[in-house]
């Protein structure tokens, strides 16, 4: 009978495993200033963006910013013009204005990343992503990168 070298893998103890907090995963929400509607979409966030030409983005406008059209839309990234804008596949020619001067009481409009390290093409262009131990590795355009501290 031959010898087997292998390694026994345990579960991970509770205090190596931090638990999920937003704040840790890239690509974040972006709260939306300004939405210019065409054939194309853009929208203008508040903050810089994380997000990569390719990615699939989701919209969520609550009903007093307008353009409820775009409410629960999803999208990819064309272009980034500026750092806190970002150009959409979404033709939205025949859309309601966007509303910037509303004030809504429970939630903003907003703008987030879709997709978990399931989705999304992999290719040889693939943005790599420093790890803790200088490996790299690939991300995955829609996916959430773990930016915890460990």
């Amino acid at each position: 009978m031959p010898a087997t070298t292998g390694v026994i893998s345990y579960p991970i103890p509770p205090y190596q495993n931090l638990p999920i907090e937003p704040q840790n995963y890239q690509p974040s929400r972006f709260v939306i200033s300004a939405i210019s509607l065409g054939q194309i979409t853009t929208i203008t966030t508040t903050a810089n963006v994380n997000y990569v030409i390719g990615q699939l983005v989701r919209l969520l406008i609550p009903s007093a910013f307008g353009t409820i059209e775009l409410n629960e839309q999803s999208g990819y990234v064309l272009s980034i013009p500026t750092p806190n804008q970002v150009v959409l596949g979404i033709n939205s020619s025949r859309m309601t204005a966007f509303n910037s001067s509303a004030t809504a009481t429970t939630s903003q409009p907003q703008i987030l990343a879709t997709g978990d390290v399931n989705t999304g093409t992999v290719s040889t262009t693939g943005r790599s992503i420093p790890t803790i131990n200088g490996n790299t590795q690939i991300a995955i355009p829609g996916s959430f990168i773990n930016i915890s501290p460990q």
